[in-house]
C-alpha cells in the first residue's frame, strides 16, 4: 500500500520510515521537493519517494497529517481529500503547554472540518516520536497501546492494522470527539517528558480483563 506523509520532521519521518521497512511504500507530499526536511528525510531513507501535496494524495491509500498544527487549516482547504483515510497526528498545544484550542473543540475535528471530504482518525499522538521510532519494550509482556478516534469504523480499522504493523495495540476510543481527549494526554505526556524529566520511552498499556 502506499501511503502519503504531508509532514516530514521528527513524527512524520519516525512513522513513514518504521513503515517503509514493513513494506509500506511512502510518498513524501511536499510542493517544495527541495525543502530541508524533504532532504533530510531522503538522506536517511532514499527509499522514500516525492511528490507534490495533490498529487501524493491521489495515489495513497492512506494519507499522514504530521504538520505543526497551526499550519493544518491553510494546507487541507487547498487540497481534496477524495474520501480517502487521513491520519491526524497533529496537536493543537498553545503557550505554557495548554490545549491550543481552549479544550473546546479537539484538533481533530478542526480537521474534519478543514477536510470534509476525509475520514479523519486521530492516531500516534499521545506520545513523542522517539516512541514510534521503535516500539519494542522486550522486558514486558504486552505491548504498547496505541489509542485512536474516529467517526468511520472502516477507517479506523485500517489504521489499527498499520499500528499492529508498527508494533502497538489499538484501543478505539470511540468518535472524534474523543481526540479532545487523545490531545489532553499528549498534554499529560508533553508535561512529563519535555518539561519534567520523565524517559521519553514512556508509553501506556492497555490491561484487560
Amino acid at each position: 500500500m502506499k501511503l502519503a506523509f504531508i509532514g516530514i520532521g521528527n513524527v512524520g519521518f519516525a512513522i513513514a520510515n518504521q513503515l517503509q521497512k514493513k513494506g509500506y511504500d511512502i510518498i513524501v507530499a511536499n510542493n517544495n521537493e527541495n525543502s530541508a526536511t524533504v532532504k533530510k528525510a531522503l538522506e536517511e531513507n532514499p527509499n522514500f519517494s516525492v511528490k507534490n501535496i495533490q498529487q501524493a494524495i491521489d495515489e495513497a491509500g492512506i494519507v499522514f497529517l504530521a504538520t505543526p498544527f497551526n499550519a493544518n487549516k491553510e494546507i487541507l482547504q487547498a487540497l481534496n481529500l477524495n474520501g480517502k483515510i487521513l491520519v491526524d497526528c497533529t496537536n493543537p498545544v498553545g503557550m505554557g503547554i495548554v490545549h491550543g484550542l481552549k479544550s473546546e473543540v479537539s484538533g481533530s475535528e478542526k480537521v474534519q472540518e478543514w477536510a470534509p471530504d476525509a475520514k479523519v482518525v486521530k492516531a500516534y499522538t499521545i506520545y513523542g516520536f522517539e516512541n514510534f521510532i521503535s516500539s519494542d519494550y522486550p522486558d514486558y509482556n504486552v505491548k504498547p497501546v496505541m489509542m485512536i478516534a474516529g467517526n468511520d469504523a472502516q477507517a479506523k480499522s485500517a489504521v489499527a492494522k498499520i499500528n499492529t504493523d508498527m508494533g502497538f495495540d489499538t484501543l478505539d476510543t470511540g468518535k472524534l470527539d474523543q481526540a479532545l481527549h487523545l490531545e489532553h494526554m499528549t498534554l499529560l505526556w508533553v508535561k512529563m517528558v519535555r518539561r519534567d524529566g520523565h524517559h521519553p520511552n514512556l508509553v501506556w498499556a492497555k490491561l484487560e480483563k
